[in-house]
């Protein structure tokens, strides 16, 4: 027992240093949203990294320092790959050279909507193939409590090293805000939970190093896991309230925007969220159910996330509903109408369409017999149902002559000002013109 605490203490002094000298040489697996920003953090605050991905895409871009991520500034990386700090591969025997590395790799829902974990297997596969002596591995994957010391560390011990005695494992959840121009990977508070003391230990050095924002660390990563699900079903839920109460102030002919407005003046007690057409997103669409899955393990059955569910994804639906009743309004049937929808993205000022409700909403139109075009000031292109789709550009024409247009995301790069004075009917669903002048003929979710 004295010759692995010795030991323990052996390798946690000397990764110490490492992080403190900026030695340690740094591996981040995953080179998306999440990956790529921690990878540049890394690499501007001293250290040598080494990004792994297994898109050749995504690595000679890196390795020319073009970036492909909304988040980073084009500089940033470009002086980092140019530089030598920051180099992408896809072989994974670099591990050879890492000193910690961290797994960024997605973890979706597969068709049954239970969570798929084959991402984070395979990477922790590969970590453990090269795992050595001393090295720190953190997983910042979003993923339910309980991966990390039950998925994760089996498949590392299966090299033959002692998670806490010969290697340091921690699970700290990425925090990623796409769009956001306040926060960002460098000074948003981290949460770390290590396997053992001398885990979290190490692993919130390394951050302490690498990020301005303050670490807060838990008492395990089942604590920092279950943390990161109540985070995002947080803001599902308040979402799912806010759509429910726009459907009911919509009946009511009430201005469900104006409510809220009011409501946040109370300085107490109220956060305000915002309905929308939907959920989309990496994150809050998928990651609650990682914990529904989890419940039913334990004979429990998260009613309030499942019913918050079912009423944001029932916002397309509703949204398309309210498109065939402004056209009957105006004597035009869904069928035969073109439907000019503004935005595919997401969420505002974002180039990320993934699990986007205006997937479902074209789909809903056509299915119903509409013409429908796209504009995105930051998306030329995208795939639905596995056919690439083109955005078209943005005329006042083509406002002219659709027969409704619907404000799905409101980046700031839209002209709304020649939007409203060229539709012929608008239906806002992001509240989009809340300074501007109301046209003739429009119409807020």
């Amino acid at each position: 027992m004295l010759q692995e605490s010795v030991k323990r203490d052996h390798y946690k002094a000397a990764m110490m240093e490492k992080l403190h000298s900026r030695t340690a040489v740094i591996g981040v697996i995953g080179l998306g949203y999440v990956g790529l920003p921690l990878a540049v953090e890394k690499a501007k605050a001293g250290y040598h990294v080494i990004g792994f991905d297994v898109q050749a895409s995504k690595i000679d871009m890196v390795n020319q320092g073009v970036n492909y991520i909304g988040d980073i500034v084009d500089e940033d990386l470009r002086a980092m790959a140019q530089s030598g700090q920051l180099r992408a591969t896809s072989d994974y025997a670099f591990l050879k050279e890492v000193d910690a590395v961290a797994i960024c790799v997605p973890t979706p829902l597969d068709t049954y909507r239970q969570p798929d974990t084959s991402y984070v297997e395979q990477s922790a596969r590969e970590v453990a193939r090269f795992l050595h002596p001393g090295m720190l591995v953190v997983l910042e994957s979003t993923t339910y409590p309980g991966t990390t010391e039950e998925l994760v560390k089996p498949i590392l011990e299966s090299s033959g090293l002692t998670c806490g005695e010969d290697f340091f494992l921690a699970y700290s959840p990425e925090r990623v805000d796409p769009g956001n121009r306040t926060f960002n990977t460098k000074n948003t508070p981290k949460v770390v939970g290590g396997v053992t003391d001398a885990c979290s230990q190490v692993a919130e050095a390394l951050y302490r190093e690498v990020l301005d924002g303050s670490v807060h660390v838990v008492s395990s990563p089942a604590v920092a896991e279950m943390e990161k699900i109540y985070e995002n079903t947080f803001r599902h839920i308040n979402i799912a309230l806010a759509n429910e109460m726009a459907i009911l102030c919509s009946r009511m002919g009430i201005n469900v925007w104006d409510v809220i407005e009011a409501a946040q003046t109370k300085p107490y007690g109220f956060m305000a969220f915002y309905p929308g057409p939907g959920l989309g997103g990496h994150c809050i669409p998928i990651d609650p159910f990682y914990l529904t899955w989890k419940a039913r393990k334990y004979n429990y059955h998260t009613r309030l996330i499942e019913l918050a569910g079912e009423i944001n994804h029932a916002m397309p639906e509703f949204v398309v509903q309210r498109i065939g009743e402004i056209l009957n309004e105006r004597k035009k049937p869904i069928h035969g109408s073109t439907v000019y929808l503004l935005g595919v993205a997401y969420k505002k000022d974002v180039d990320d369409y993934r699990e986007s409700p205006v997937l479902e909403i074209i789909g809903l139109l056509e299915q119903r017999g509409a013409r429908v075009w796209v504009s995105d000031t930051h998306i030329p292109s995208f795939k639905r149902q596995g056919k690439l789709c083109e955005c078209v550009p943005l005329t006042s024409e083509r406002l002219a002559a659709a027969d409704i247009t619907v404000i799905t995301t409101d980046h700031s790069g839209f002209d709304y000002e020649r939007i409203a004075a060229s539709s012929a009917a608008l239906f806002d669903t992001r509240n989009a013109m809340r300074e501007l002048q109301k046209p003739e003929r429009y119409y807020l979710l």
